[in-house]
């Protein structure tokens, strides 16, 4: 399957960049590029990529507002969030507007690379840093006493599913949680995807939030 993308980044050079090295990629597309946050989100109206490459400060509306606008108007497609600035503000930002990662521009080619796929793939990328932080800010907001027991999203997923979430909310990768649980990795993605359905989460980091949510994992 080739990865479709599109590049919204205010300046040209890096647009160019990006593209230079999307274009050697044999799975992977470039469909178009934006300026700003406003373009960004007519062409993904228009284009429907499958994934994003969203820069955050850009003039008019900013990619942390794209996000949140393009996530509505085509919600197939993924967002990675591109920023020089390793801040966690934007990185939340991010997250609560519906991103599925966060990378800085000084990444190498191949974690960008790498980062797409896992985002087409239905993967979130984030650094340990990152996911810590988010944890460590969902704890106030997190209910004491919850019983997972009796939390009717998680009566929807099987036994197995349910320590597939587990796993997920512990930041284990499809190859760790394979080994933890005995599982082939492709059984691993089976299991994913129905809970992805099931709970209607676009990816992982949902599904990070969702294991806290609900007292599954205690963010000790």
């Amino acid at each position: 399957m080739t990865i479709r993308i599109l590049i919204a980044d205010d300046e040209a050079l890096l647009r160019m960049a990006f593209s230079t090295v999307l274009e050697a990629q044999p799975d992977m597309a470039p469909v178009g590029e934006a300026a700003d946050g406003a373009q960004a989100v007519r062409l993904a109206r228009e284009l429907r990529p499958d994934v994003v490459l969203m820069d955050v400060r850009m003039p008019g509306t900013d990619g942390i507002e794209a996000t949140e606008q393009l996530i509505t108007a085509s919600p197939q497609s993924r967002v990675l969030i591109l920023t020089t600035f390793d801040l966690d503000e934007y990185a939340f930002a991010g997250l609560n507007a519906g991103a599925s990662g966060f990378l800085l521009k000084n990444a190498r080619p191949e974690e960008l690379l790498t980062a797409i796929r896992n985002i087409a793939a239905g993967d979130a990328v984030l650094s340990p840093r990152i996911t810590r932080r988010l944890l460590e800010n969902l704890r106030p907001h997190i209910p004491d006493g919850r019983d997972p027991e009796h939390d009717e999203r998680l009566s929807r997923l099987s036994t197995r599913e349910r320590e597939v979430l587990v796993q997920v909310g512990r930041g284990l990768s499809n190859t760790e949680i394979a080994a933890t649980l005995y599982l082939a990795e492709a059984t691993v993605k089976s299991h994913l995807g129905r809970i992805f359905h099931k709970l209607e989460l676009r990816d992982r980091i949902q599904a990070v939030v969702l294991a806290y949510e609900t007292r599954l994992i205690h963010p000790t």
